[in-house]
């Protein structure tokens, strides 16, 4: 990198041009962000030409800094820069803005452009997942090369973050730079563009704090860079690089820098205004703009071949780079055998042989909560899979997420007598932050292909809705691990226990949602969730102790209990009915699943033959082939009842019209779990009821609307009603 800022007319012409090509894209499209592509020009351009290591020929490449544009709305900031710097998108792509099958949607989306590294969009989760991938960046570090020389590792690089206002208002990127900054995260610098304008026009009416004193109370070197301090706009490019080289030289704390910007400049009439922001500037006023920099209003999306010709000078810079950079690399492979196999291994996301052995077996009869049996296979596959890591939003001891025997992931200053450490460690300490949890394990899947978890109630999934969401969009095998899993969890009462959460975490395209019966099937489930690299999943667990189950090899028969690898498949026959074709299928999941074996017992007494499945994960079950489905809930037997301590909705397309629900339609209340399950109606007798409910109704061909079931104390299940 240059020692002083080489800054020539090309460069000045390449800037203006990116203000203009944002004008165009919006204008024709009509619609869009334009000002803040036209203010950050300088700044863009400035890191993707003068500071970025990266080779726009090959955008994964493993040594390359990355960007994250936290702001998407702006995408226009990074397409430009995209199609100037050679990563493939030409000035087709940047006409075809915002449009059907375009390569330049209205928000960066990963895996769709190349050089997008991360879908961003709902403002702060650009800046929270970039802190997952400086995480990342030097968990990878300390697997591969640790005793390497500040900067001179080939796993050292750069997180670069544009950030925005809005992002800085929202309350996942105050979690997430508060961990940035106990974590002393020095491969990670953001560019706050302050520029104190959003939709609603001036920030002034709701954001006054001073943003600089609160990062730097999080522990980040912090630098203020004013382009309006003269009382004339003046971009001094100077300062700023000035101001970006010493933000890239600190490497013992994350580092913010305070860009004040005018939005929109230099558009004369609507710069520095909410309009500008979201809107197209209109044919004048893009055409003022031109006129403004010496360009040609007649001429739309032009580039001068020789300010083309320069950018993509970048290309070459970049390959001359990466070869000094494969030098290294190279060298380190030869000294470090051992380490280069585990970097292939974990970088083309492969399991090592066998090691599913280490995956533990649960004695029949014995009970346990599946939070516990969950944390003893993490403990026992933990050895074997050094690419397996994470933690608890401060729930450790509860949500059972800490790998025995490992070092947290903490600067050794900031140890504790409970928790020893160090910058390279495994166990994770998201703090009660939940939100940033989820998006900071999901920049650590995608920056590292390493596998993160992270640990909390389920209830506090509601915290971490738009991370997993977006996590979904991306498919990105994150893993999120939800403990206390219904109204077993107690006294705690209604606040912490969830009811409405699985149903409607089922409702993400592209999460799996996990919910094991019994401690074998944890087992299988984590394996299964490890195995598949391309979504996230959640699993889901219990306080309460569960029974483990008998179970024999393969499917169910007589009274065998088919093998645990049912999960696998998402839903199983777990016991099979006795004395003909099942007449009633009895569908459970996690600690309901038991009520569901019960029921058959006492079906099966009074000579109904009943099937009990297990389905811990609905969309694991939707992906078999329709011979599998069929053979589990076979079409002929309408007669069903689903039984879990949640909210019936998303169980009609299994139980279909006949079909009855044993479910939790309203809040619960304070008191022991074994009184909750009882007073609400949550029990075996309740479904057998629901099953003998059922049976009649195909009989009688009488489906009535209401197919939830009455519990025994007189609270229906299905309705609202006073609680006790």
């Amino acid at each position: 990198m240059e020692e002083q800022l080489n800054w020539s007319e090309l460069d000045q012409r390449a800037v203006d041009t990116v203000r203009v090509l944002a004008a165009d894209a919006v204008e024709k499209v009509g619609n869009g962000h334009p000002g803040t592509a036209m203010s950050l020009a300088p700044a863009a351009y400035m890191i993707f030409q003068k500071f970025m290591r990266h080779d726009p020929s090959d955008p994964e490449w493993t040594g390359r800094d990355r960007f994250v544009l936290s702001p998407g709305h702006t995408s226009l900031t990074l397409y430009i820069q995209l199609f100037l710097s050679g990563y493939g998108l030409e000035i087709e792509d940047l006409e075809q803005f915002r449009t059907w099958g375009s390569k330049t949607p209205g928000h960066p989306e990963y895996r769709h452009t190349p050089g997008v590294e991360v879908t961003t969009g709902p403002l702060g989760q650009g800046l929270a997942t970039s802190v997952g991938f400086a995480y990342a960046q030097r968990r990878m570090r300390g697997l591969m090369d640790p005793e390497a020389p500040e900067g001179a590792s080939p796993f050292d690089h750069t997180i670069w973050v544009v950030a925005s206002d809005g992002d800085l208002q929202e309350g996942v990127t105050s979690e997430a730079s508060s961990l940035a900054g106990h974590q002393e995260l020095g491969n990670m610098v953001v560019l706050y563009d302050q520029n104190h304008i959003s939709i609603e026009d001036d920030t002034g009416i709701s954001f006054s704090e001073d943003v600089l004193k609160r990062y730097e109370a999080y522990g980040w070197h912090v630098q203020r860079v004013d382009w309006t301090k003269t009382g004339e706009y003046v971009e001094d490019v100077a300062e700023l690089y000035s101001a970006l080289k010493s933000a890239k030289d600190e490497t013992s704390k994350p580092s913010i820098i305070a860009l004040r910007t005018i939005i929109g400049w230099p558009a004369p009439n609507k710069q520095n205004t909410g309009k500008v922001h979201g809107s197209a500037l209109g044919a004048d006023e893009v055409a003022a703009v031109k006129q403004y920099l010496g360009l040609d209003p007649e001429k739309h999306f032009h580039v001068d071949a020789d300010v083309l010709e320069h950018a993509r000078d970048v290309i070459q810079r970049g390959k001359e780079e990466r070869s000094e950079w494969e030098k290294n690399f190279s060298q380190w492979k030869e000294s470090n055998p051992e380490e280069s196999k585990l970097l292939q291994r974990i970088s083309n996301r492969e399991l090592p042989d066998g090691w599913e052995k280490d995956l533990p077996s649960f004695p029949a009869g014995e009970d346990l909560s599946t939070r516990k049996a969950s944390g003893k296979v993490l403990s026992s596959v933990g050895p074997v899979l050094p690419e397996l890591w994470g933690g608890s939003a401060d729930l450790a001891e509860s949500n059972n997420t800490t790998i025995e025997g490992s070092p947290s992931f903490v600067p050794s200053s900031k140890q504790t007598d409970m928790w020893s450490g160090n910058p390279y460690g495994r166990v994770l300490h998201f703090g009660i932050r939940e939100h940033a949890a989820a998006a900071i394990v999901n920049g650590i899947a995608m920056h590292s292909s390493t596998r993160a978890f992270s640990g909390t109630f389920l209830i506090f999934s509601d915290y971490q809705r738009p991370a997993i969401r977006l996590g979904a969009l991306m498919g990105v095998p994150a893993v999120y691990v939800w403990t206390h899993d219904s109204i077993g969890l107690g006294e705690d009462g209604p606040t912490h226990q969830p009811v409405e959460q699985l149903s409607s975490l089922r409702t993400i395209p592209g999460l799996d949602v996990v919910r094991p019966g019994d401690p074998n099937e944890v087992a299988v489930a984590w394996r299964t969730i490890l195995e598949n690299t391309e979504n996230p999943a959640g699993i889901v667990l219990t306080r309460q102790n569960i029974p483990t189950y008998e179970r024999g090899s393969g499917e169910a028969s007589g009274n065998t209990f088919a093998s645990a690898e049912g999960v696998s498949r998402g839903g199983y026959v777990l016991a099979e009915a006795e004395g003909g074709e099942p007449e009633v299928i009895l569908i459970g999941t996690g600690s309901e699943l038991q009520l569901a074996v019960q029921a058959r017992e006492e079906l099966q007494a009074d000579g109904v033959p009943a099937r009990v499945v297990s389905m811990p994960c609905i969309e694991w079950f939707d992906k078999q082939d329709e011979q599998y489905r069929e053979s589990v809930l076979p079409s002929q037997v309408r007669a069903r009842v689903s039984v879990e301590a949640g909210v019936a909705q998303g169980w009609r397309d299994l139980i279909g019209d006949a079909g009855r629900s044993v479910s939790l339609e309203h809040f619960g209340a304070s008191a022991d779990y074994k009184t909750l399950f009882r007073e609400f109606g949550i029990t075996a007798e309740a479904v057998v009821a629901a099953a003998r409910n059922s049976l009649e109704a195909v009989r009688s061909g009488h489906l009535p609307l209401n197919r939830s079931t009455a519990a025994p104390s007189g609270h229906a299940a299905s309705t609202t009603g006073d609680l006790p």
